[in-house]
């Protein structure tokens, strides 16, 4: 966490984040998916930030949840991904395809 501080102090991303959590009328998103309501109050990398620095600001990649459901997308002890961080993963998988194949393409040439 240390070496992403810089980053999630920076004007960009604190831009970034105001427009996603717009975007998503500040509503959770994982809690949306069961129907309720929780304000939400951070922003969640799906692939994590650490892992992929590339997809740092794109907009496909993060989502505004509570800080409750936050801290279930990746053990804290670990940093793993759990089991329902897996699950935004899957569901922005076209996206994350779409990225690496584009990556792939633009080291060939």
């Amino acid at each position: 966490m240390k070496q992403t501080k810089p980053f999630y102090q920076s004007i960009k991303w604190k831009r970034k984040r105001a427009y996603i959590l717009r975007r998503d009328n500040y509503q959770c998103q994982e809690a949306k998916r069961y129907g309720k309501y929780r304000e939400a109050t951070a922003i969640h990398h799906i692939y994590f930030l650490e892992d992929y620095p590339e997809l740092a600001y794109m907009d496909w990649n993060l989502i505004s949840l509570s800080e409750e459901y936050h801290n279930r997308m990746h053990d804290r002890t670990t940093g793993q991904v759990t089991e329902v961080g897996l699950y935004w993963q899957r569901k922005r998988r076209r996206e994350f395809e779409k990225w690496k194949e584009k990556q792939t393409r633009s080291h060939l040439t």
